[in-house]
């Protein structure tokens, strides 16, 4: 007879956690998860969200977080990114941002696991970058997938992970889709974001506006392209740059691999009888990302065809609805291939990674014998 359990304890080192300026509240998942779990957290959020983060911290321990569970870190990101990783009781990173930096965060950790620099073997948790899709399907309700995708490619100024960026449009519905679209984007209005009446404020600073412009002036100058709205914009007075789209006659064109986070669209549009087989180009398109992608129709089996298709393309999957948006507490969220480690925030999986398990066996009789009857 005997007695078995589990202890899920607390990492036994401290998690480094490090969040976007694009969602305060990202900030408070990364933090609480580890900490709700017993870890303690070392927390540096973007330098262009400092004070909306001190502002959380200042009321979780208000709320009564004992101090120094989580220690609120601000500085140069490389300094303390290289003092962090330099300490042997790094256990875990909790990481929202691009996949370049995950990517040579988790370089630098890998190099401290070889040098046997850690106690435990670190764990890497993190949701990245995206170059998600809208797929319409000929018996779409068009004038329902125009505004979900005018709300996923330009709220934010497309400043958000799960933006749409790069939509398929079919022969069929195109002239409806475009007309409606160019409507819909003349509506939107751009200025500061104290005037709730814009829709379009400004992307984050001067780098981001840079890499963004410099792509718009690269995509003007295409032949290979057919602007269809926007691309201008101006940086005399803020950072602003008009929500724009492009149509690409070709499906292997950058504009569906390269994430520029921001307010900026390609689309294509494909015949009607090419639906299945553009699924696996679709598969194969996107930077390697794989975070959220949609699907707009109205056949169901178009519907399920796509789930299945494309089933690793995308972390998040949406069936007529827009590929932002998604309210931890009613649907986990996080993708894979280049776009993360698929720990769905939202999901007890996220909470889970922050502990480390011992499992308990405990036994009431008395071992009588040394040898097995096989021996005998």
């Amino acid at each position: 007879m005997c007695y078995r359990r589990t202890d899920w304890r607390p990492l036994e080192g401290f998690v480094y956690a490090i969040s976007p300026f694009n969602f305060t509240a990202i900030g408070g998942n990364l933090i609480s998860a580890p900490a709700i779990m017993g870890n303690v957290v070392v927390w540096k959020p973007s330098p262009a969200n400092i004070y909306p983060s001190y502002l959380l911290h200042k009321i979780l321990l208000e709320a009564g977080l004992p101090p120094n569970v989580i220690q609120f870190v601000n500085g140069d990101a490389e300094m303390v990114t290289e003092a962090v990783l330099d300490h042997r009781d790094f256990s875990a990173l909790a990481f929202v941002g691009s996949s370049d930096v995950f990517r040579s965060l988790y370089a630098k950790a890998a190099d401290g696991v070889k040098s046997k620099k850690y106690r435990d073997f670190p764990k890497m948790v993190a949701e990245t970058s995206g170059k998600n899709f809208h797929l319409i399907h000929s018996s779409a309700d068009i004038s329902n997938a125009v505004k979900h995708t005018v709300r996923a490619s330009f709220e934010y100024s497309g400043q958000k992970c799960s933006a749409c960026s790069r939509i398929y449009i079919p022969k069929s519905q195109s002239e409806q889709f475009f007309s409606e679209i160019k409507a819909e984007m003349a509506k939107l209005k751009m200025g500061p974001p104290e005037n709730f009446t814009n829709f379009i404020g400004p992307v984050i600073n001067q780098a981001a506006f840079d890499k963004i412009t410099k792509a718009i002036d690269e995509a003007n100058a295409d032949s290979r392209l057919n602007r269809v709205a926007g691309g201008n914009y101006d940086g005399s007075k803020g950072f602003y740059i008009e929500p724009t789209l492009y149509e690409s006659q070709s499906l292997d064109h950058w504009m569906f691999d390269r994430e520029l986070f921001g307010p900026v669209l390609v689309a294509h549009v494909y015949d009607d009888a090419d639906f299945d087989s553009l699924l696996t180009t679709i598969d194969k398109q996107g930077g390697n990302f794989a975070l959220t992608g949609a699907i707009f129709a109205n056949d169901p089996v178009a519907i399920r065809t796509a789930e299945n298709k494309l089933r690793y393309s995308a972390g998040n999957f949406y069936t007529n609805c827009k590929t932002t948006g998604a309210v931890i507490g009613q649907q986990s969220f996080g993708g894979a291939r280049g776009s993360g480690t698929s720990d769905k925030a939202g999901s007890v999986n996220m909470v889970m990674r922050f502990t480390s398990p011992r499992t308990l066996k405990e036994e009431f009789g008395t071992l009588n014998e040394v040898l097995y009857p096989s021996n005998a």
